[in-house]
C-alpha cells in the first residue's frame, strides 16, 4: 500500500471518488449520481457511506468494490458502509449530471417531488427527447436496461432513448 495522498480532508476524498463511474451509466460518477453520502477520514482510514439507488440495485456490489479500490489506490484503508435511510432519490443527482445524462442520450429525471403516481394503464408523463428536445415521444416500455430506466421513442427524430425515472 502506498502512503495516503497527503492528509486529505473528507471533501478532497469525495473528489477522489469522482474517478468511480456508475457501471450502468458510465457517463456519471458515483458522487454526481448522489449515492456517496459522506466520507470520514481518520488518519489512514476512510469510511465512505453510500446509499443505493434502490435496495435491489445489481450494481451496488461493484460500486462498493470500486470505491474501496479507488481509496486504496490513493493509499487509504477503505471501509464502505451502505445505508438505506433516508432512501436515495433522483433529486440527489446534480444539475451537471442531468446534463451529462442528456448528452449521453438518456433523458434525465424530473424532480421526484413533482412526480405523481400514475394509475395502472393511465396516461404517462411526456418525456423530452435527449437528442432533439421534442416532446413528441412515446413510452415503449416501463423498463429499460435497468429497472430505474424506461424506454421511449421520439416521433420527431425517430431515435429510441432511455429515460432515468424520477424516484
Amino acid at each position: 500500500m502506498v502512503a495516503p495522498d497527503s492528509a486529505l480532508g473528507a471533501e478532497a476524498v469525495i473528489e477522489l471518488l469522482r474517478e468511480v463511474k456508475d457501471p450502468e451509466v458510465p457517463a456519471l460518477d458515483v458522487v454526481e449520481l448522489g449515492i456517496v453520502r459522506r466520507a470520514v477520514v481518520e488518519g489512514n482510514r476512510v469510511t465512505v457511506t453510500v446509499t443505493p439507488t434502490y435496495s435491489g440495485c445489481p450494481a451496488m456490489n461493484v460500486i462498493e468494490r470500486e470505491v474501496a479500490a479507488c481509496l486504496e489506490k490513493h493509499g487509504y484503508e477503505a471501509v464502505v458502509e451502505t445505508v438505506f435511510t433516508p432512501p436515495w432519490t433522483t433529486d440527489w443527482i446534480s444539475e451537471e449530471a442531468r446534463e451529462k445524462l442528456r448528452a449521453y442520450g438518456i433523458a434525465p429525471p424530473g424532480r421526484a417531488a413533482e412526480v405523481e403516481p400514475v394509475p395502472l394503464g393511465g396516461p404517462t408523463k411526456t418525456v423530452r427527447c435527449p437528442y432533439c428536445g421534442s416532446s413528441r415521444t412515446t413510452t415503449e416500455s416501463e423498463f429499460g436496461s435497468t429497472a430505474c430506466k424506461s424506454i421511449h421513442f421520439c416521433r420527431s427524430c425517430h431515435q429510441p432513448f432511455e429515460h432515468f425515472k424520477a424516484i
